[in-house]
């Protein structure tokens, strides 16, 4: 009976999460379009699955992604800039790209000399989380317990690590914090894989993305929406990375400052939005997952980190009260944990790129901005031997590919076993 309503748990989770797709989010909320750019939206589900037989929570292991930030990159703003000035001196911009030209202008004067840094909204995102995590797991914070936080040494992740524990000390004075931020700990919080990156760039996979983009066509609609010339735009527009470029200063104006000021979502039909979103997913498919034209490997690059998980639970579950290990990173180092460990499917292999979607490789549902992956552990009493995991991504129960006969719960000693041979065979056969 157990296992039978474990698949039953299974099959509606996936019917929740299936149940809406991207062309709906979008249509409800453009900046579902943003993909990883999307302001956390907070957990969906506000009820979890009791814990069975008496367990109660005693540790969380967990990786969050930096919160909201604006846009990284300098040269989107500099090509932009450049081309609408020259538009406007040329005097061939319509009333609309006028307007466009002013509000790339106010975007970059906000972002001016605090490009990639953490913005208002991103610490409250992890002032939320971490609200959310004490009020849902307090046993986990009583008393003197310690917790462990550690961050990479970006500003953006060692900020929304400290905004974090501000509200952590905030809610439970007595907790003790050890936070760190050390270029010590990038070899697992940031793992550079040179070798499997090269694989994401490899001429089979770049021209498996760039044939797909020629497939679905964004650009020439809007570019004579705010260019009266054609000469001019054929001249000296790359439209392809012009769009990009403008979609990706769309996409990351809601986690500004000046996201409620204005929007630039407006300047695409929905169409172009779920396209530009499309292709912008197939990119973070191709680059960081299973997929065969890939190599089918790269989420090996973090074996480092999901080891790092498996030992240091290890090593406090020996604990009478363990407290939390809680790490600060990217979407870079979240998406292929999440891949590696084939989070709700997420280590999907295919070449049909058009179905990613169906099959539920959804961008923004695994790396929002401030997305996050816990592991809470379970157990009766520390005599108790079965402990019992649940995993969340982005603070919802998830699946693991994993028999089991608590559902949403996992043993631990199944998990660690699975993955330990998963990244040791690895190791084995690079």
């Amino acid at each position: 009976m157990r296992r039978i309503f474990s698949m039953l748990w299974i099959a509606c989770l996936y019917l929740i999460t299936a149940a809406q797709t991207p062309k709906q989010d979008i249509h409800i909320n453009k900046a579902f379009s943003g993909g990883s750019f999307l302001a956390y939206q907070g957990p969906k589900q506000q009820q979890l699955t009791p814990a069975p037989n008496g367990k109660k929570p005693f540790y969380i292991s967990h990786y969050g992604r930096h919160g909201s930030r604006n846009i990284t990159k300098p040269e989107v703003f500099q090509y932009l800039q450049k081309i609408m000035t020259q538009a406007h001196q040329s005097n061939v911009l319509t009333l609309l790209g006028q307007d466009v030209m002013k509000r790339i202008d106010l975007m970059e004067a906000d972002t001016h000399e605090r490009f990639g840094e953490l913005t208002a909204l991103g610490a409250k995102q992890h002032e939320d989380i971490m609200y959310r995590m004490v009020e849902r797991f307090p046993q986990i914070f009583e008393g003197n317990v310690t917790v462990t936080a550690r961050s990479t040494t970006t500003i953006r992740s060692i900020l929304s690590m400290s905004y974090a524990m501000i509200k952590l000390k905030a809610m439970r004075p007595n907790v003790i914090i050890n936070q760190d931020a050390s270029v010590s700990d990038m070899n697992h919080l940031f793992h550079i894989d040179k070798e499997l990156n090269a694989s994401a760039l490899c001429d089979e996979n770049m021209a498996f993305f760039e044939d797909f983009c020629q497939k679905h066509p964004t650009s020439r609609r809007l570019l004579s929406s705010l260019f009266t010339d054609t000469t001019f735009i054929d001249k000296n527009i790359d439209s392809d990375l012009f769009v990009s470029y403008l979609f990706q200063l769309a996409s990351d104006l809601q986690d500004t400052n000046l996201r409620n000021q204005f929007t630039l979502f407006d300047l695409f039909t929905e169409e172009e939005l779920y396209l530009n979103w499309k292709k912008n997913n197939v990119q973070w498919y191709l680059g960081w997952s299973f997929c065969p034209t890939n190599g089918g490997k790269i989420p090996f690059s973090q074996r480092f980190l999901l080891r790092n998980i498996i030992e240091q639970a290890d090593s406090c579950i020996q604990l009478p009260h363990p407290g939390a290990n809680l790490r600060y990173g990217h979407d870079t180092a979240l998406l292929p944990l999440i891949c590696l460990l084939g989070v709700n499917g997420f280590d999907l292999d295919t070449t049909d790129l058009e179905l990613l979607e169906q099959r539920g490789w959804i961008d923004y549902q695994i790396i929002p901005m401030a997305g996050n992956l816990q592991i809470v552990f379970y157990r009766k009493n520390p005599a108790d031997k079965d402990v019992l995991i649940k995993v969340l991504l982005n603070e919802n129960e998830a699946t693991l590919p994993l028999k089991t006969d608590v559902a949403p719960y996992y043993h631990w000693d199944d998990f660690r076993r699975f993955y330990l041979q998963r990244i040791n065979n690895y190791q084995e056969n690079p």
